[in-house]
């Protein structure tokens, strides 16, 4: 039987093109941060209607992009490739830190549909052992709430001082894994995410104060996920 050649597969062509066309390509995947073959393949493949990842890669972003105008305290940054975005957000605490956000997608879709990581920028040692605490207890909490739906109900996610990082899942519904349903969802759980950081960094200087915002995060999890798309 001959094997199935994978739609991710790549092979070696050889293609004449004249050296004006060849400048005017190189101008353009510089400005875009791609190979000339990657930006080569994404022209044809968009010319002939073919879907390809680095299409559904860009339809996600450029989703992302008009919706974060719907997400406050959100700046959306110049990606550092093709596949990957940083969005930057502030914090309203004493040292005024900011946290990175650095979404990749991946080119296969399943299982992982990319990854997040959530970095602090900052120093301070106190604020990076508060950051690492918080991530330890959302890993804690969306392995009770949602570990169930993950290979060994267990999120893949890690945490160490000042950053964060957490696989996300392909929706399971087919009809949830559009580009506009995938960036939405990734950006409510960006929101999620960062609205609960900002809970916990504000409550942290009191042990009082973080065990009721622990409880109000949790509340606000359970909530999120009544229309969420678990990813």
């Amino acid at each position: 039987m001959k094997a199935e050649v994978s739609s991710l597969e790549k092979n070696v062509y050889s293609l004449v093109l004249l050296d004006d066309v060849v400048d005017a390509v190189d101008r353009l995947a510089c400005e875009r941060s791609v190979s000339r073959s990657s930006l080569v393949n994404q022209i044809l493949a968009k010319y002939l209607s073919c879907p390809i990842p680095e299409t559904r890669i860009h339809d996600i972003f450029s989703c992302m992009e008009s919706m974060l105008a719907g997400f406050d305290n959100f700046k959306i940054r110049e990606q550092p490739s093709s596949s990957m975005v940083t969005i930057r957000s502030s914090i309203h605490y004493r040292y005024r830190p900011t946290v990175r956000y650095t979404l990749e997608l991946y080119r296969k879709y399943e299982p992982y549909i990319g990854g997040l990581r959530a970095a602090f920028r900052t120093q301070n040692s106190s604020l990076l052992q508060v950051s690492e605490d918080f991530s330890r207890f959302w890993q804690k909490l969306e392995n009770q709430l949602i570990g169930p739906y993950f290979a060994g109900r267990k999120v893949p996610s890690s945490a160490e001082p000042g950053r964060y990082t957490r696989r996300l899942r392909c929706p399971k519904n087919e009809n949830d894994r559009t580009c506009e349903k995938a960036a939405h969802a990734i950006l409510c759980y960006l929101h999620e995410f960062d609205s609960a950081l900002k809970e916990y960094l504000g409550a942290s200087e009191s042990e009082g104060s973080l065990k009721k915002a622990e409880h109000k995060i949790e509340e606000g999890y359970l909530e999120y996920l009544r229309n969420a798309i678990i990813l």
